[in-house]
């Protein structure tokens, strides 16, 4: 149950910030943030926050390359439903869609590797500190 809230506070942040709807960050910012600068200054801030979180956490735990890696695989994944049929591309607003899904899992993947890897292997990761 951890991992899918992780993954979907990731896809949440990710399509509050841009999707293939009128509801979203940018495009609310392009056509009204002038008119409400404080508001779209304050979203902003909120939704940079989430990804630094989830960046930072991504980053330490499973790095560029391990980043890179789940990427490929959820790549070579959809790849292979193309193949066979059960996946179409024609829909560029789906693609989109499929795209902040790819992402926001390679983010949940991310914040939620440490716990993967203590069940895994039965050792606690430890962040750096400071004696």
């Amino acid at each position: 149950m951890g991992f899918i809230l992780r993954w979907l506070f990731a896809f949440l942040l990710l399509a509050a910030t841009f999707n293939p709807t009128p509801y979203n960050y940018v495009d609310w910012v392009r056509e009204f943030g002038a008119m409400n600068m404080s508001i779209a200054v304050l979203a902003g801030l909120i939704l940079l926050i989430g990804y630094i979180i989830y960046l930072r956490a991504t980053l330490r735990s499973i790095g560029g390359v391990g980043m890179a890696l789940v990427l490929a695989v959820v790549g070579a994944g959809l790849w292979v439903l193309y193949d066979f049929g059960i996946l179409r591309l024609d829909n560029s607003s789906f693609n989109v869609w499929l795209g902040l899904a790819a992402l926001s899992f390679v983010l949940g993947i991310g914040l939620s590797w440490s716990h993967v890897r203590r069940a895994l292997s039965g050792q606690a990761d430890m962040d750096d500190v400071d004696a």
